[in-house]
């Protein structure tokens, strides 16, 4: 059974344009590729045929891929959030306790993952740490530097 994942309907949409681009700008250049390989002659020993039926194979295992995900995925309607948790899709603002610093992270599906956005995987140990949280509470997670504890400052959409 696959999991679930959870999109905004942004997120999804992108995966669902690149498994499309995939489908028809890729597949049919790799099956371009195959056809003036397999014209070029003797199939046993060129090295072009061989790669491309390669390449072949790896973009049909990455469309199957995209084709779960996106048959597995779920919109999150953001203005139904209950803001008095952290939750999939919340905006979360943290202190470390250990230094101080304050940070703000959305918790997103891992496939919208964006650190440069302040995008942060639901799979990543901070947002484990952080889900179910409320404000005030403290989530201790387990990074590989050790443990790190962060306070749920606020937490909205």
């Amino acid at each position: 059974m696959s999991q679930i994942s959870y999109f905004t309907e942004e997120g999804l949409k992108k995966v669902i344009d690149e498994l499309n681009h995939l489908k028809k700008v890729e597949r049919p250049s790799i099956s371009a590729q195959i056809g003036e390989a397999r014209d070029k002659g003797d199939l046993s020993e060129n090295a072009e045929y061989d790669a491309a039926k390669e390449a072949q194979g790896l973009l049909e295992l990455k469309i199957s891929k995209l084709q779960t995900l996106v048959a597995n995925s779920r919109v999150v309607d953001e203005t139904e959030l209950d803001t008095t948790k952290v939750l999939i899709l919340s905006k979360v603002k943290i202190k470390n306790l250990v230094n101080g610093a304050e940070m703000e992270y959305t918790i997103v599906s891992e496939k919208e993952a964006n650190m440069a956005e302040k995008r942060i995987s639901v799979e990543s140990p901070i947002a484990k740490g952080l889900l179910g949280k409320k404000v005030g509470e403290c989530a201790e997670v387990q990074v590989p530097s050790g443990i790190m504890k962060f306070e749920v400052i606020n937490i909205s959409r």
